[in-house]
C-alpha cells in the first residue's frame, strides 16, 4: 500500500473531535508545484482537494472542436463569473432546528454543489420570528444561526462554487405547517406557530383556512428595511402582498397607485445596493402575474405592472430578475405545463433590454434541450430550476450529456468516469 502524505491540521478540536480553529497546511513532504500532489483548498478549516475548474464548467475546447451550447457558456454578473446558465432555486426544506440549518441542509446542498449549477441559492431564510413560513424555517437573527450557514458556504467555496442566500418574510403566509403534514393548515401555538403575530400589508388573509394578519404599521415598515442578497418578492410573500392590489388596500404611501405599491421593494433594493460591495450582484425574485385574469372585477397583479416594476428595479441597482408568478391569491387559476412561465420572462427581458440586467426563467424546465431552446429564443438569460435538482442532484451533468457537452465534475467523482484533474486546465 502506498504511504500517502496527508495534510496536517494544527488547530483546536471540539468535544466531538472536529476542528474549530487553525488552518490546514501541507506536510513538508508535499510539494504543491509537483503535478502529482493532491493539493488542498486554502482557507478552509478541513482538508478537501482543490478543484482546478469548478464542476459544471464546459471543457474548452470540446472533443472534435464541437461548439458549446448557450446554456453551458459562462455568464458574468458584476464581479461574479458563473460557469453555466443553470441556477438552483431556493428550495425550502422546513428542517431547521430553532432556525439553525442542520446537516440535512449540508448534505442536501452538498450533493448538488459537487455537480455544478452556476449559482445555488440557500433556502428562504427568515429575518424576524414572524417572518417564517413554518416553525422549522431557516432563520437569521441570532449570531448562533450564522455558523451552520457558514459551514455550507465554506463547503461551496471549497468546491469552487457560487452560493447565495435568499432572505424572506412570509407575511400573511406565515405560521403554517410543513407541506407534507398539511398544505393548508395554520400552525397553532402548541406546534410552534404564532397565529396572533402574523403581519402583512393589510388584514386580508390568504384564504379561509389561514389566520387573519395584522396590517403593518409605518414604524414596522421602516424596521423592515435590511440589506438582502436575493430579495423574495413573489409567491405571496410579504413584498408580493405590497405589490399587488389584490392584497394591498392601504391608503398611505405604500398603497393605492402602482408607484406606491412598488415603493417598499424599491426602497429595499436601493438600500441593499448601497450596503453590499459594488462587485456583488443583487437578485430579486419578482412576480409576473397573480393568475387572476378570470376575476375581472378584482384588481390584481399582471405582466403590464411587472414590466414597469422591472424597469424600476433596474434603476434601483438590481442585477438579476428571477421571474416567477402566482402564490398570492388562493383563487388563482394557473395553466401549468413545460416552460409555462417563459412568456413572462420573455416580456421582462424585452422590457430591460440593453440595461445589462439579466433575467431568469422558471417553471417546469425539464431537459437540457428545453433549456437551450429557451435561451436561444431570448426568452431569458438563465434558467432557474428547483424541483429538477430535488429529483436529480446531477441535473447539470445530465443536461450536459443530453446536449453532448463534456463538463467538469468534482475530482472525487470524475475520476471514476475517466476524467483527470487537469482535464480542461491546460487548454484554458
Amino acid at each position: 500500500m502506498a504511504d500517502h502524505c496527508c495534510p496536517v491540521y494544527d488547530g483546536k478540536f471540539d468535544m466531538d473531535g472536529r476542528p474549530i480553529a487553525g488552518r490546514v497546511h501541507e506536510s513538508k513532504q508535499i510539494n504543491p508545484e509537483n503535478h502529482l500532489a493532491n493539493v488542498p483548498v486554502e482557507h478552509i478549516h478541513y482538508y478537501t482537494p482543490r478543484q482546478r475548474i469548478p464542476a459544471g464548467s464546459a471543457i474548452v475546447p470540446q472533443v472534435g472542436g464541437a461548439s458549446i451550447p448557450k446554456v453551458f457558456q459562462p455568464l458574468k454578473l458584476r464581479g461574479l463569473i458563473l460557469q453555466n446558465w443553470i441556477m438552483m432555486s431556493p428550495l425550502c426544506q422546513y428542517s431547521a432546528e430553532d432556525g439553525h440549518l442542520t446537516d440535512w441542509a449540508l448534505t442536501h446542498l452538498g450533493g448538488i454543489l459537487e455537480r455544478g449549477p452556476d449559482l445555488t441559492f440557500v433556502e428562504a431564510t427568515a429575518v424576524t420570528p414572524n417572518g417564517r413560513i413554518t416553525p422549522e424555517d431557516s432563520r437569521l437573527w441570532k449570531d448562533s444561526q450564522i455558523a451552520p450557514l457558514k459551514k455550507i458556504v465554506d463547503f461551496a467555496h471549497g468546491q469552487g462554487q457560487n452560493i447565495a442566500l435568499q432572505l424572506c418574510h412570509a407575511g400573511r403566509k406565515g405560521s403554517t405547517v410543513a407541506p407534507w403534514i398539511d398544505r393548508k393548515a395554520g400552525a397553532p401555538t402548541d406546534v410552534g406557530g404564532w397565529p396572533d403575530d402574523i403581519i402583512s400589508v393589510s388584514t386580508k388573509r390568504f384564504d379561509a383556512t389561514t389566520d387573519v394578519p395584522k396590517a403593518m404599521t409605518p414604524e414596522e415598515i421602516e424596521e423592515f428595511k435590511w440589506a438582502w442578497v436575493e430579495i423574495h418578492a413573489a409567491h405571496g410573500m410579504l413584498l408580493n402582498s405590497f405589490l399587488s392590489p389584490a392584497a394591498n388596500d392601504r391608503t398611505d404611501n405604500y398603497g393605492g397607485s402602482l408607484d406606491n405599491r412598488m415603493r417598499l421593494l424599491l426602497e429595499l433594493t436601493e438600500l441593499t445596493r448601497k450596503e453590499i460591495p459594488d462587485s456583488m450582484p443583487l437578485f430579486v425574485r419578482m412576480p409576473a402575474s397573480d393568475w387572476m385574469e378570470h376575476e375581472r372585477e378584482l384588481e390584481s397583479w399582471d405582466i403590464k405592472q411587472a414590466t414597469t416594476l422591472a424597469k424600476a428595479l433596474v434603476e434601483s441597482g438590481v442585477d438579476f430578475l428571477d421571474v416567477s408568478s402566482g402564490g398570492l391569491v388562493a383563487a388563482q387559476k394557473i395553466t401549468a405545463g413545460p416552460g409555462y412561465q417563459a412568456p413572462f420572462s420573455e416580456e421582462i427581458l424585452l422590457a430591460v433590454k440593453g440595461s445589462g440586467v439579466a433575467v431568469g426563467v422558471v417553471g417546469m424546465i425539464m431537459s437540457g434541450k428545453q433549456a437551450e431552446e429557451l435561451l436561444s429564443r431570448d426568452v431569458a438569460d438563465a434558467v432557474v430550476v428547483g424541483k429538477g435538482f430535488m429529483k436529480n442532484p446531477a441535473l447539470v451533468w445530465s443536461w450536459a450529456e443530453e446536449l453532448g457537452v463534456e463538463v467538469r465534475v468534482a475530482n472525487q467523482i470524475g475520476w471514476a468516469f475517466g476524467q483527470k484533474a487537469d482535464r480542461g486546465v491546460l487548454e484554458r
